[in-house]
């Protein structure tokens, strides 16, 4: 009822999750800043004009929306929102962040894997006058916020 997935999806999520690249070769495993048993997080691959390096966080196993979403893996993605926000707060120098989740077409949803947004703020930088859609990146580009973000992590940041 609430499920837009082609019945051929390949999902890039689910690809990213597991270790390999996207069949569009836009996401990559370099992206990949956290992974607990449930959750993992990736800079994503769009980028909004004044908000650079911001984070996806998807549940481990496919699901679709926050309709189908399982109340372990919706526990386990926002516990990793978080440990996402307070790294980018502290390794970006932004002044805020900002948390967003999109469901169904109407909504804005456009890859069919439930994901929830994390953006770095900054004054003035008019996040939700920016087009709808972000536009797609390099993962060279992504590397220094990827790489700052792992550093955070791995110095036992979140």
């Amino acid at each position: 009822m609430h499920n837009h997935e082609p019945d051929d999806y390949a999902c890039p999520f689910c690809r990213l999750v597991g270790g390999l690249y996207d069949l569009r070769s836009i996401n990559d495993p370099r992206d990949v800043v956290r992974r607990t048993s449930l959750a993992t997080a990736f800079v994503s691959p769009r980028w909004w004009p004044n908000n650079h390096g911001h984070v996806l966080v998807v549940p481990n196993a496919h699901h679709e929306n926050l309709y189908d979403l399982p109340p372990e893996y919706g526990h386990a993605v926002h516990d990793l929102v978080r440990e996402v926000a307070i790294g980018i707060r502290s390794s970006y120098g932004c002044d805020g962040t900002s948390v967003r989740q999109h469901n169904e077409p109407a909504g804005y949803q456009d890859v069919w894997h439930y994901h929830v947004h994390v953006f770095p703020r900054y004054d003035g930088d008019e996040l939700y006058l920016s087009p709808a859609l972000g536009e797609f990146t390099t993962v060279e580009d992504r590397l220094p916020y990827s790489d700052r973000l792992r550093a955070f992590f791995s110095n036992g940041g979140g």
